[in-house]
């Protein structure tokens, strides 16, 4: 699995003009899963992700994790995050998961969260999203689960 994470001040999704997910402070998640990813690469992400020391403390040192702040998640499904450009115009997204499995795996991960007490808001799976945000620093990572 692979996530480009955003630490946010504020971050919205919309789809049909609805808003589906919002947050304050937090981060905004790009959640990709590629065709070997498992339930194991999710939770190994998410844990990941929630330990990363991203967030100033007192003295404005990148010193704090999303648990240490009690900030916010806002996860959206990426299929493209797995497309191969490196040939012809045209990306080819052969490693990304089918659609079941990415949707499943993009489940497990937001229930994992949820149930870690996190506020966890999403968009919605494979629907046409416009997502809004309010990057802080910019700070923006990319992670991956072990498999990559």
């Amino acid at each position: 699995m692979r996530a480009i994470i955003q630490r946010v001040s504020s971050a919205s999704v919309t789809v049909d003009g609805d808003a589906t997910g919002a947050i304050g402070p937090g981060l905004l998640i790009l959640l990709g899963v590629r065709r070997e990813d498992t339930r194991d690469d999710a939770l190994y992400l998410l844990d990941r992700i929630l330990g990363l020391r991203i967030f100033a403390d007192q003295n404005g040192k990148m010193n704090l994790s999303l648990l240490d702040t009690g900030g916010s998640l806002l996860v959206v499904s990426q299929f493209t995050l797995y497309a191969d450009t490196r040939s012809g115009r045209r990306p080819s997204f052969d490693s990304a998961a089918p659609a079941e499995q990415a949707r499943r795996l993009y489940e497990d991960f937001v229930a994992a969260a949820c149930a870690r007490g996190v506020n966890t808001q999403t968009g919605v799976f494979q629907a046409m999203m416009t997502v809004a945000l309010t990057n802080e620093g910019p700070v923006t990572f990319i992670v991956e689960s072990k498999n990559g």
